[in-house]
């Protein structure tokens, strides 16, 4: 049984910083690419950043690009989304996606929801103006 968890997620103020870890269990965690999305009410899920099954190469949409850092640990099955100068616009639910579904644990960016297997029940990052 797969098990997805994110952490992290808190209210920040304009410009702040805010670290998302997600760690992974029941999966042979750097077989596969993984990614973060986010989502707002009302919205599709986002895709926000990929990482390679070794984490040599990574991949951020524009609206994140040179403010969020994707990095993973695969000796401790644990990927990290950091995040810096944030923007009321990035306030939304943050999920860790498993599993990436690309031929040998490459991205294919933009990533989509249906690239990944496995998700985790997201985790809330607020920005204040």
């Amino acid at each position: 049984q797969v098990q997805v968890v994110e952490s992290g997620g808190d209210l920040v103020q304009t410009g702040g910083s805010l670290r998302l870890s997600c760690t992974v269990s029941g999966l042979t965690f750097d077989d596969w690419a993984m990614g973060w999305f986010r989502q707002v009410p009302g919205k599709e899920r986002e895709g926000v950043s990929c990482i390679t099954r070794t984490g040599g190469a990574t991949y951020y949409s524009d609206s994140v690009k040179g403010r969020f850092t994707v990095s993973r640990d695969n000796a401790k099955n644990t990927l990290v989304l950091q995040m810096n100068s944030l923007k009321p616009e990035d306030t939304a639910m943050y999920y860790c996606a498993a599993g990436g579904m690309f031929s040998g644990g490459y991205c294919a960016w933009p990533i989509v929801e249906r690239d990944f297997g496995y998700w985790g029940q997201g985790t809330q990052v607020t920005v204040s103006s």
